[in-house]
């Protein structure tokens, strides 16, 4: 077949193009999907807890991945600034990812435990509070809003049966009593605090 053939019928060319494509995803993820780097959790890892599991969903209903990513590059600058690059085995319990590209903000893969529980508190309510040329915008609500344990609960359940996360009956059956009182700011700020921190054996 010429290329001429192929240039000028568009149906054709759309159709080779989606073989091509198609062929070249399957060769490059599907051995990664059977890698044990890929699949199994990085030594330390651990599922998040329920508040952690709750701040988690907060963090992506309010679209902090659009400004902050979460994923250290393997290149000197990357880790002399954040930490240890990041690898596969931390992510298998994330699902989406919240690997992200932009970074208006910077990067929250190793955050954990570089600010007190009250910085990061003082931060999501006025960012400006502490961080006087901040951009990002201000989540006072997230004070006001109280967690819904049997919605968080459900979530675990259900990521338990669809995606084999090893969620325990008992760490389920605590769930309702772990949140109780519990504030959407208390759940990002355990969610934030825990990030990266698994690889450090401090979570």
């Amino acid at each position: 077949m010429s290329h001429e053939v192929v240039e000028k019928n568009v149906g054709l060319m759309a159709i080779l193009i989606a073989i091509v494509v198609s062929v070249g995803g399957i060769v490059e993820i599907v051995p990664l999907m059977f890698a044990s780097a890929t699949t199994q959790a990085a030594p330390g890892v651990k599922p998040y807890d329920a508040l952690e599991f709750a701040g988690r969903d907060v963090y992506v209903r309010e679209g902090c991945y659009n400004c902050h990513s979460q994923m250290v590059r393997p290149f000197r600058a990357e880790t002399e600034r954040y930490g240890h690059y990041s690898v596969a085995g931390e992510f298998v319990y994330d699902r989406p990812f919240q690997w992200g590209s932009k970074r208006t903000g910077p990067d929250l893969a190793r955050v954990g435990g570089r600010y007190t529980d009250a910085w990061h508190r003082a931060h999501l309510h006025n960012p400006r509070d502490v961080v006087p040329e901040s951009n990002m915008p201000a989540f006072p609500w997230l004070e006001e809003n109280k967690l819904d344990p049997e919605s968080v609960q459900a979530r675990m359940q259900m990521q338990k049966d669809v995606f084999g996360v090893p969620y325990t009956d008992k760490q389920l059956a605590a769930v309702s009593e772990k949140l109780a009182g519990k504030t959407e700011l208390d759940a990002v700020v355990a969610y934030l605090q825990g990030l990266g921190t698994d690889l450090k054996g401090q979570r």
